[in-house]
């Protein structure tokens, strides 16, 4: 007789906060061991990379700068992905929403810029919120009425309008001063005014749109009866339906304030860092928004912290890419294991893996 070892994953019971930060603190760990040896095959110091991606981020005032203008739109996308995550609503379609808010700021910057700045700021972003709600309530909508999968209807979703921004881009809206298809620069009156960041400098005015959003998304979720019925419904749609919760409102409205703030990001993308409407005004946040959010277990104030931490790490590969000579491709994948390592620390907060004998 012989025997065999057979692997099994069982879930965790209750783990307490301490071995919760224990865990994330040993996959942090593993992340910079396993990147490090990843750079030692590469043939470079890995103390002296991790110090040089520290420096590129945050040792002078210029460089903090850029970290918080890369924080801005990741904490607000995941904050907006999080109401629907709430839910679970699986709101793949960030990307998208982002697009359709960009669109329609870029619309009012372009046709109607002769309005006073604050105006015509305030009309940008309340037309980036109601395009890119909408844009999030499509989904929503077919979910509700037909069952549909929304996942794959929000990342199909994300083509179509990116497209569609190409299609602006080299026909309607394109420049026709300029050399290559690109929309027009916008003019001043449309471009988001600079405001001091303590510690920091100036930085356009959606570091302060991001604390304010913060600090509603938090209170909205924890303190109001709309915050506590889409928990409900995230937690046993069944239940919420018992209890006579309107379940297909509660499903629009979540969506249109998730895809809203989305929207909003696009705005602030195209008024504030591009200044113009491009085919990169997602560049990958809705994606990475996703990963920043369940890192964060769908918590406000986690979200911040690990934008923050992505920024960081962001910035400082560019600065590795600079200094070392390294490709894009080799940062982004430095970042990718750092990345596989921290989340594979959230699987062994929630499950174990265990073996059980058998005889052959």
């Amino acid at each position: 007789m012989s025997s065999r070892f057979h692997l099994y994953v069982s879930q965790r019971g209750e783990v307490s906060k301490a071995q919760e930060y224990t865990m994330r603190i040993l996959a942090l760990v593993a992340a910079l061991i396993a990147g490090g040896v990843f750079l030692l095959l590469l043939g470079f110091n890995p103390f002296e990379i991790y110090a040089t991606m520290l420096k590129g981020a945050l040792s002078t005032a210029g460089m903090r700068q850029e970290t918080v203008k890369l924080m801005i739109p990741l904490c607000l996308t995941s904050l907006g992905v999080t109401l629907a995550f709430k839910m679970r609503f699986w709101n793949i379609g960030a990307e998208g929403q982002i697009c359709a808010g960009a669109i329609a700021a870029s619309y009012f910057a372009y046709f109607h810029n002769h309005l006073p700045q604050g105006i015509l700021l305030s009309v940008m972003a309340v037309a980036a919120i109601i395009t890119g709600g909408l844009w999030g309530m499509l989904p929503a909508y077919f979910k509700t009425r037909f069952g549909t999968n929304e996942t794959l209807f929000t990342l199909m979703l994300n083509y179509i309008i990116g497209f569609f921004i190409t299609y602006l881009r080299e026909g309607p809206w394109r420049d026709p001063q300029g050399g290559f298809a690109a929309t027009p620069r916008f003019l001043k009156q449309a471009r988001l005014p600079l405001v001091n960041f303590p510690g920091v400098g100036n930085v356009h005015i959606g570091w302060i749109v991001m604390f304010v959003i913060l600090i509603w998304v938090f209170f909205y979720l924890r303190y109001t009866k709309q915050g506590y019925e889409l928990t409900v419904v995230g937690e046993n749609i069944n239940t919420a339906r018992y209890a006579g919760m309107p379940v297909k409102k509660i499903i629009l409205r979540t969506m249109f304030l998730s895809a809203g703030i989305c929207g909003l990001v696009g705005m602030l993308q195209v008024a504030g860092p591009d200044r113009q409407l491009t085919d990169a005004v997602a560049n990958g946040r809705g994606f990475t928004a996703v990963s920043i959010a369940w890192l964060s277990r769908l918590s406000p104030i986690g979200i911040a912290l690990v934008s923050f931490l992505f920024s960081v790490m962001e910035k400082g590969c560019s600065m590795m890419q600079t200094d070392f000579r390294i490709p894009a491709s080799m940062s982004e994948i430095l970042q990718g294991i750092i990345l596989f390592c921290v989340l594979g620390g959230e699987f062994f907060i929630n499950f174990r893996i265990g073996r059980t004998k058998k005889e052959a």
